[in-house]
């Protein structure tokens, strides 16, 4: 800052904040005039309002508004008197905020100030409407505002107004308009040594991306932002709602709710701002609405809209309010209220008032309270309004419009309407899916398609029609993984991240192991190397649209048909807790109710249960083991199991949430053939997938296991003499790259090593090596799956059901990246006996059979073990 000009210290503020703090003392300290110290009283009290405590701040503008007084200079008064509104209204006071705004453009009226500080105080004024969802108003202060600040080469606050246009313009749904407006402030930007501000446009930027859809190009915009403002030492709670948004698009609902919870932690820590408290809420509330916590989104979402009303932020309190009918209509068994729909048509007049992109949502509301009152009248005309939403706006919302048209569609008995709406709808959410590279991220986008299948599956039900329910089944059933993987760039840090977290986890084991003080500093070191690792893979692009596809439903399930020859598929289907059967061969798609479907998941969980026992006895009893796959046959099954035919080979395709079950424990399937497929287009595609050149096989001994060596070994030697190449990874040499480097692109592998599996982050589900974990994110780097791969370790199949009817897990990294067939349990494995069945599996290889075939013959009394994919 120089002596001769004090004002340099306002413009340090944003800049470099810890410079600007210690020139305000300085200047204080040095028992300057009236003037310059009202200047540095302003700058203590903007940095106060922005990353600490906004009584302090009002305290230090209050002050400065004084010594302005004191000094003669009206420009000067005005100016504090602004800054002192804005913190006003951030500290919960709105009226007293208002008013001293109000003042401050006044008195920069009347005093004719310069034509600079009449155009700063009529943008902190913007601002304010803005925040206070007074979106014309705020743009009729900008017209004024933007072309003063540019004429009078401003730059620094001319950038500043543009950004806040276009926020106030994304309010209001423009979002080409105000991309443009960001873009031109961060060019305006980059010359200057502004660099919160800079850090501002980069965080500008991703919003813009985000309401553009491009989510992979919005998270890797809102990190740059979040990295350059903590190496500002600059807390940024509109970035905390910005990012929770992104997560929120992006199906990523908990994570969002946990940033939210984080955001509102620190800023009580720092007696923050009440109307960024308020923001947070209601982010928070929207987060656990979309994650299936109706409970706590009512909870949060209602104390947002009492510190709205507080701060008479009408536009904010109304959305809130939007919530909070939309949490009580998404509670189980809560006992509807007579004035529910009343409530939701009124919301949705004053959300249209207020020109809030969001008033399709309170239409939807309106639409469905009003079914399920049996007014269709009323439903009808809120569902059109709602559906008008399906022609403009990101593919998201225009997918919920296409939700209300398929609703009005059933409620007016119009099955053709109502199939072509949940088919737009769909291919939209495909349409957004696929600009993700991040496998996660496929599969959680999934989510907001399940009412849009469900509502098909309804009326296929009804019309008794199996070959079309089975294909509107498939069209939204692990669709992931019927799409090729994209290919990850070769990226050294993400590479080195990995390594790292490998390390952390060797030290983490280790030092729990031996009792050491520092495995909880360990564990934090963890968590926060798998946060970076994650962060970096959703941000992978998706990969090019033209690989899709296109079949008409009676092609594919023909196709399916013909691939099935003489074998059986059964597809389990759970439409409106039922669960039903769709068995299809000999040419035919037959239904068969099997019951409910909260039955077959006790029933599941409880074998499961069992089997965990009875995993460690050397000696089960077959008698209890035949009793508890009798169980579990009829809740999943039901009368299916008995039309299976005699040993014909079988493929199981159960929804998400039945993958865990030990299906080697059914009778019908103990000394059948069989393979469990995420769903038939997957099994289509892996059973196609083509067989690498030579044959290769990768034997890998992990640490730790019990009998690996003799496994491997033995297995090693049923290989002597048959002409290919065995690669065996003992002892010591079994690290992740060495492993990686082995198995890409051989035709078997089989990894003798423990396995963990995460169901909090399923691709963080591991097999433990030498040198530490070896996860699916690992997995996902290979540039060729191995051909077939055999995982002789504990849980090694298990996947988490996540999205509509997607799975994530070790199994399917490597199924999306093209491999035909995995062997691997879903329940704990007996390392001893397993020995034997691994030896015969690799014996029926060695001999021609498939993955299924030798499995069946090797497995004996074993119902450990599984094969997944085309086996």
């Amino acid at each position: 800052m120089s002596r001769e000009d004090p004002h340099d210290l306002l413009a340090m503020v944003f800049a470099r904040p810890r410079e600007a703090l210690a020139a305000a003392r300085t200047l204080l300290a040095d028992g300057r005039g009236p003037y310059e110290s009202s200047i540095a009283r302003q700058a203590l009290g903007i940095l106060h309002r922005e990353f600490g405590d906004l009584e302090a701040a009002i305290g230090e503008l209050r002050q400065a508004v004084r010594l302005a007084r004191r000094s003669g200079s009206a420009d000067r008064e005005t100016d504090v008197l602004a800054t002192l509104g804005i913190a006003l209204l951030q500290s919960g006071r709105t009226r007293a905020g208002l008013s001293a705004l109000d003042q401050a453009a006044t008195r920069a009226d009347g005093t004719r100030a310069d034509g600079t500080t009449r155009a700063r105080v009529l943008f902190r004024r913007a601002g304010a409407r803005w925040a206070w969802g007074r979106h014309g108003p705020a743009l009729d202060d900008l017209r004024d505002a933007v072309p003063a600040l540019l004429a009078a080469r401003d730059t620094v606050w001319a950038a500043r107004a543009l950004t806040l246009r276009g926020h106030v313009q994304l309010a209001l749904g423009a979002v080409r308009p105000a991309d443009a407006d960001f873009r031109t402030a961060q060019d305006m930007l980059g010359p200057t040594r502004q660099e919160h501000d800079s850090a501002v446009a980069v965080q500008n930027r991703g919003v813009a991306a985000f309401r553009t859809g491009d989510l992979p190009a919005a998270l890797a915009l809102l990190d740059e932002a979040e990295r350059r403002f903590s190496s500002l030492g600059t807390p940024m709670f509109d970035l905390v709602g910005d990012r929770c948004a992104v997560l929120l698009a992006a199906g990523l609902a908990r994570d969002a709710l946990e940033h939210a919870d984080g955001g509102l932690r620190l800023l009580a820590r720092l007696r923050g701002q009440a109307t960024r408290r308020a923001e947070l809420l209601l982010i928070a509330a929207r987060a656990a609405l979309q994650s299936g916590d109706p409970a706590t989104a009512g909870e949060r979402a209602g104390e947002a809209r009492r510190l709205f009303a507080r701060q008479h932020r009408a536009w904010w309190s109304e959305h809130a309010r939007l919530i909070v009918l939309q949490a009580e209509h998404a509670t189980p068994d809560a006992p509807a209220r007579r004035t529910a729909l009343g409530e939701a048509q009124r919301l949705a007049a004053r959300l249209a008032g207020l020109g809030s992109p969001e008033v399709w949502q309170a239409h939807l509301l309106a639409g469905r309270i009003a079914l399920a009152q049996g007014r269709a009248g009323v439903a009808e005309r809120h569902l059109a309004r709602a559906a008008d939403v399906r022609h403009r706006g990101p593919a998201t919302s225009r997918a919920g419009g296409w939700l209300a048209e398929a609703l009005r569609a059933e409620a007016a008995g119009e099955p053709r309407r109502l199939l072509h709406a949940c088919r737009a709808g769909l291919a939209l959410i495909e349409e957004h899916r696929l600009t993700f590279g991040s496998s996660e991220l496929h599969a959680l986008a999934t989510a907001q398609g399940a009412e849009l299948v469900t509502l098909a599956q309804r009326h296929l039900l009804r019309e008794g029609r199996p070959r079309r329910l089975l294909a509107w089944t498939e069209r939204w059933r692990a669709t992931s993984l019927a799409v090729p993987a994209v290919s990850p760039p070769e990226d050294g840090e993400l590479l080195a991240r990995l390594a790292a977290l490998r390390q952390a986890e060797h030290l983490l084991a280790q030092a729990r192991q031996d009792g050491a003080a520092s495995a909880a500093a360990l564990e934090r070191d963890r968590s926060r190397l798998e946060s970076r690792v994650r962060s970096a893979t959703l941000q992978t692009k998706g990969g090019s649209r033209g690989g899709r596809e296109r079949r008409r439903d009676d092609d594919r399930t023909e196709r399916l048909l013909d691939a099935l020859g003489a074998g059986r598929l059964a597809e389990l289907v759970a439409v409106d807790g039922t669960l039903h059967v769709l068995l299809c061969g000999d040419g035919t798609v037959r239904r068969h109710t099997a019951g409910p479907m909260d039955r077959a998941v006790a029933e599941v969980e409880f074998a499961r249960s069992r089997l965990r026992r009875l995993a460690y006895e050397r000696d089960p009893d077959q008698g209890e083991l035949h009793d508890l796959g009798a169980r579990l046959e009829r809740a999943v099954l039901g009368p299916a199991a008995g039309l299976l035919g005699e040993r014909a080979p079988l493929v199981v395709v159960p929804p998400s949430t039945l993958h865990t079950t030990p299906w080697g424990l059914l009778p019908s399937l103990r000394r059948r053939p069989f393979t469990v497929a995420p769903s038939a287009r997957a099994w289509l595609r892996a059973r196609s997938a083509p067989r690498p050149d030579g044959g290769r096989v990768v034997l890998v001994r992990g640490p730790g296991v019990a009998h690996a060596d003799r496994e491997v070994r033995e297995i090693a030697g049923l290989y002597a003499g048959s002409g290919r190449e065995v690669s065996l990874l003992e002892a010591g040499r079994s690290t992740a790259p060495a492993v990686l480097a082995a198995i890409d692109g051989s035709l078997l592998a089989h990894l003798a090593a423990h396995g963990t599996f995460r169901a909090d982050s399923p691709l963080f589900s591991s097999l433990h090596l030498d040198d530490g974990p070896l996860t699916g994110y690992d997995l996902e780097r290979l540039r060729r799956a191995p051909h077939h791969l055999v995982l002789s370790s504990c849980d090694s199949g298990q996947m988490a059901a996540v999205g509509a009817d997607e799975l994530l897990g070790l199994a399917t990294a490597l199924l999306r990246l093209g491999t035909a067939g995995i062997v691997a349990s879903v329940v704990p494995v007996n390392d001893e006996t397993a020995v034997p069945v691994m030896l015969g599996l690799h014996d029926g290889l060695r001999r021609g059979l498939g993955l299924a075939e030798a499995l069946c013959r090797a497995r004996g009394d074993d119902v450990s073990f599984i094969a997944i994919g085309a086996g």
